[in-house]
């Protein structure tokens, strides 16, 4: 090589964007402050403004780390004792600790005012762009306060400490620490979903703080965060499937019988511990009717179902930023990458996917502030299992296409891209995977026809906005009129349903060209790839409104 050739080699930032790091990622946000602001959410922008300041720098740092040093399960102490303890590194703690003092789990508990629902979606979903993993702890904490009022005398004690700032993550019995995080084990290796064919079984001890206590017999194939301080649990009853409170620690100050078998090794979702268990009377209190555990613990999945769909809608926009701010920095063939028609129809489209996921997560969070309404009701029990449906079966795809349009680059594992992919699928399996989520909404359809039409009321709000949308409405209505191989049909109806209502929050709430341009695209196209966008989309609009807005 030509010594004036060595000019070209080591050379920072030729040709190559600085990466999406140490920015506001709730001011670099225009979608989230969009449909924060329009379901009633603006007061809290100077609360958003602080936690995106930490998301994007700190924490996304504490991401990495967290997802680089993994958990680890110490089974026994030195001396041979069991001791069934998971090791985090620092960085996990910290995710922890600041989206606890955020309100991530305690807002909509503690802070009854309008709104109070959807700044916490936001939250959430700001959490998820630093990393997925802690947010499932932080989830199941939070919906736990649903279930545990299901039997007073226990939410008394609990529900405080549930909500209780600061975090305390030590290894200490329940009644030593202020703030307490909860777990969830549900399914067994022989039903997975089909809870039913659970084996585990609960057996009558007496009473404890003025509630029945049972030891728990049994192994649970998934208990996510076994660190946590206690754990919701289904086990069987003389008198049927009922739900559990499983402390990690006894009301004696002992170690309950509570054993982790192992860590699974999972493809994403890396610095959240998921473990097997298993149950050697196991102390617990009965939560709510015998007999109706699963009813009980729905109160619990079902606010667990809409953060899925949530996480889903920040995978889904945080994707779109990282490919439009890569693309948007680099040149090939001649002219910039963002600026090339057949990437433009690329991003455009990622982003137009991005925003439609977000509008009906962030809609789905004001109804559940509205509850009361028979509208707002019914969008919250069937747009949970709509939105999560498909929202969440969007993502994975979404997630290659947007590596794709950053290259090489977004396959390696220093790219948040990488994680975002490894990521994706996580959310459309936990708390009820696609099939079940069909099966529940056919099943509203068939036996709380009222609550169906309620939520159909939510699509005819859009009516007369948009003929081709009318049209499509009209089509929609007379399929699910028939009921011959619906559940054969199921996952076209709830595709439809689903474009369906994207389509109405658009337009209802939405900017005119978003909506313009969404309807255009999915419910009148048949094109199937990303990227397929009709030839009369603004895609430059499209890119710009999701670009992420940072300096430099």
């Amino acid at each position: 090589m030509a010594m004036s050739d060595e000019h070209l080699l080591n050379q920072p930032g030729v040709n190559q964007p600085p990466p999406l790091a140490d920015y506001n990622a709730w001011a670099a946000d225009t979608l989230l402050q969009y449909w924060v602001s329009q379901f009633g959410g603006a007061w809290a922008r100077e609360r958003l403004h602080a936690y995106g300041e930490l998301v994007g720098g700190e924490l996304m740092r504490a991401g990495f780390e967290a997802n680089r040093f993994l958990p680890e399960l110490l089974s026994h102490d030195g001396s041979g004792e069991r001791i069934d303890l998971v090791r985090y590194h620092p960085a996990y703690h910290r995710l922890m600790a600041e989206a606890v003092d955020a309100g991530l789990v305690s807002l909509p508990w503690r802070e009854r005012r309008s709104g109070s629902r959807l700044v916490r979606a936001a939250l959430f979903y700001l959490h998820n762009q630093a990393d997925a993993g802690s947010c499932c702890p932080l989830t199941m904490s939070c919906a736990s306060v649903s279930a545990l009022r299901c039997e007073p005398t226990l939410a008394q004690y609990w529900e405080p400490r549930i909500t209780a700032a600061p975090y305390d993550g030590r290894n200490l019995p329940f009644y030593d620490k202020d703030s307490l995080t909860i777990g969830m084990a549900m399914t067994e290796r022989q039903g997975g979903s089909d809870v039913r064919a659970n084996t585990t079984r609960a057996y009558p001890s007496g009473t404890n703080a003025r509630v029945p206590s049972f030891e728990l017999v049994g192994h649970k194939w998934f208990c996510s965060a076994p660190m946590s301080d206690a754990f919701l649990v289904l086990a069987y009853t003389d008198n049927g499937m009922s739900c559990f409170l499983a402390p990690r620690w006894r009301p004696d100050g002992g170690k309950n019988a509570i054993e982790i078998q192992r860590l699974k090794d999972k493809l994403g979702n890396l610095s959240n511990a998921s473990s097997e268990v298993e149950f050697h009377r196991a102390f617990a209190w009965r939560v709510g009717e015998e007999g109706r555990g699963i009813n009980t613990i729905l109160q619990m999945v079902a606010l667990c179902r809409f953060d899925c769909m949530l996480a889903a809608a920040a995978n889904l926009c945080q994707g779109a930023m990282l490919a439009i701010h890569h693309t948007g920095g680099r040149e090939a063939f001649g002219q910039p990458l963002h600026r090339q028609p057949l990437m433009q129809n690329v991003l455009a489209d990622l982003a137009l996917e991005a925003e439609a996921g977000l509008a009906i997560a962030l809609r789905t969070a004001h109804a559940l502030d509205n509850r009361g309404d028979p509208l707002e009701d019914a969008v919250v029990r069937l747009g949970t299992a709509i939105g999560k449906y498909w929202t969440c079966k969007r993502v994975p795809q979404h997630s290659y296409e947007c590596m794709e349009c950053v290259g090489g680059v977004g396959f390696i594992n220093d790219n948040p891209l990488a994680r975002l992919y490894r990521d994706a699928p996580v959310n459309a399996i936990w708390e009820g995977s696609g099939n079940l989520q069909c099966l529940d909404i056919l099943r509203v359809m068939q036996r709380e026809t009222r609550l169906f039409d309620a939520f159909l009321g939510e699509l005819y709000g859009a009516e007369g906005l948009d003929e081709r949308f009318d049209r499509y409405l009209r089509r929609l209505v007379a399929q699910l009129r028939v009921s011959d191989q619906q559940q054969y049909l199921a996952r076209q109806l709830i595709e439809s349903l689903a474009l369906a209502w994207q389509g109405a929050t658009l337009l209802r709430h939405g900017e005119s060209m978003i909506a313009e341009a969404f309807i255009s695209a999915r419910l009148c196209s048949d094109g199937q790839m990303y990227g397929t966008l009709p030839a009369n989309i603004d895609c430059s609009a499209l890119i710009a409104r999701a670009q992420p807005k940072v300096a430099g």
